[in-house]
């Protein structure tokens, strides 16, 4: 049995409530560790650390944190096998998806602000030869950091590293269903020499330590990816209280697909799109619109590629699909394609719970689905069901499509196929979405701005962005 501990002032503890919580392998079913169930005396024991080291900290040289920062990118690579299995065991992922994607993108995230520090400049204007006004950027002190399951270690440093790159100090809670990656950079960060009481990781319930983050009166602000749900009540306590806030939230993302697109890079990237790390990633593409002289072929070959799909142990290279996160969790996506049925629509292919054998015998797989025939205003069409479930729906004219692919409360991402660049700008232009891709999907420059509309969140991540969010802007202005 794994026992993991917080990260508090440098040290790793136990829960001061001496309680804990079971972690699940989700391939397997069984409890293969043990987080600490941490409470509100934990945060605040957590928020003084990063209150005492933060006058140290935010008076860093800039080349020094990018050093230690970097330090850490680099001792997450060395470990990087480590880190891939301790992924993949705590989220049900495949081995190879986190080895190639999570854990390189959670050292790209450090080394990134890391180094983007290096090369901040600041705002100058002259007043009519009578003052000089400049900005500073200067960091808020201890922010909240709150992380989902969903890509546990990738999304988490998507967080911590540009509020500790900025100069704040941090109190970070990943999600108690995959806490297995932080506990590791924990230990990377002690063993990089990051100061004490700089980052602190406390586990625990979102009701627990995620609501004791959110409420507490020495953390001016909160960083939050997870659902919208959850989103609405931190923005409940943390707007009174007058905290900077940034929500990535849901999605329902729409893939449009029009006759002209380059139909074979279109079906591979699609079916990427729809089912990478079991559909669990708010930005694959669950909504599937194509054009209706293209509807049948693409339907009959995406098909296809979907049963060929191989539902397995994520331990096995060959494995395309892994585990659903939680028995849970994939309770709720088979109780969507239940839902799918009672609407009227078709499962051409999945939708069941396969029970593997051997080590997996117990584990909360489910075969990918794909259907068709349902109304683009269904509670299937409309909902966030984040598993492995897409619908096909034709479509007559770019009108129609729009007011399909912009009808739901989301407005996170899109993709759009199609080798018309006219059409191309003008339907990117016109959806309601934070992102729009056209003929590629996940292609991240960590430069851009990240984040959605409506109910897919507040704010942006990433790049300038992030560095802005963990600081406050200060006008100088200097009479000549």
């Amino acid at each position: 049995m794994l026992y993991i501990q917080n990260y508090i002032d440098g040290v790793l503890s136990e829960a001061l409530t001496g309680t804990w919580l079971a972690v699940h392998e989700p391939a397997t079913g069984n409890v293969y560790a043990q987080a600490p169930a941490s409470a509100g005396a934990d945060v605040d024991a957590a928020v003084d650390a990063a209150k005492r080291a933060f006058p140290a900290w935010c008076a860093t040289e800039a080349e020094e944190r990018s050093r230690l920062l970097r330090r850490v990118a680099d001792m997450i690579e060395e470990r990087l096998e480590e880190f891939a299995q301790a992924e993949s065991r705590d989220n049900g992922k495949p081995v190879w998806l986190a080895r190639m994607v999570d854990i390189p993108r959670a050292a790209k995230n450090f080394r990134f602000f890391a180094t983007a520090i290096l090369h901040t400049s600041s705002e100058a204007h002259q007043t009519d030869d009578i003052a000089l006004n400049y900005t500073l950027q200067q960091p808020i002190g201890v922010a909240g950091c709150i992380s989902p399951w969903n890509l546990p270690l990738y999304l988490f440093t998507w967080k911590i590293a540009p509020a500790l790159a900025a100069g704040n100090c941090v109190v970070a809670k990943p999600s108690e269903i995959t806490p297995y990656s932080a506990f590791l950079l924990s230990q990377v960060c002690i063993e990089a020499g990051l100061p004490q009481g700089v980052l602190n990781i406390v586990h625990g319930l979102g009701t627990d330590v995620g609501t004791a983050i959110t409420a507490h009166p020495d953390i001016p602000a909160i960083s939050f990816t997870g659902g919208t749900a959850t989103g609405a009540s931190i923005a409940r306590t943390a707007a009174p209280m007058f905290k900077k806030l940034s929500l990535e939230l849901g999605g329902k993302n729409p893939t449009l697909i029009f006759a002209d697109c380059d139909f074979e890079e279109t079906l591979v990237t699609v079916l990427r799109s729809a089912f990478s790390n079991q559909g669990e990633i708010c930005l694959c593409g669950s909504r599937i619109f194509v054009e209706r002289s293209l509807y049948d072929r693409f339907r009959d070959a995406f098909v296809e590629r979907v049963r060929a799909l191989v539902v397995g142990d994520p331990l096995d290279d060959a494995t395309g699909q892994g585990a659903l996160v939680s028995a849970t969790h994939m309770e709720k996506v088979l109780s969507y394609i239940a839902l799918a049925r009672e609407e009227g629509g078709t499962v051409l292919c999945g939708g069941e719970r396969i029970q593997l054998t051997g080590r997996c015998e117990d584990g909360w797989f489910v075969s990918p689905a794909v259907i068709e025939g349902l109304p683009f205003t269904c509670r299937t069409n409309q909902e966030e069901i984040f598993g492995p479930v897409v619908t096909l729906t034709p479509f007559d004219t770019e009108d129609e499509l729009l007011a399909m692919a912009n009808s739901t409360s989301y407005g996170l991402a899109a993709s759009v196929w199609t080798s018309d660049l006219r059409r191309a700008h003008r339907v990117a232009a016109a959806l309601h979405m934070g992102i729009v891709w056209v003929n590629c999907w996940m292609l991240r420059d960590l430069r851009t701005p990240f984040g959605g509309v409506k109910q897919s969140g507040v704010g942006r991540e990433g790049g300038w962005e992030a560095l802005r969010f963990f600081t406050e802007a200060k006008n100088v202005c200097i009479k000549l």
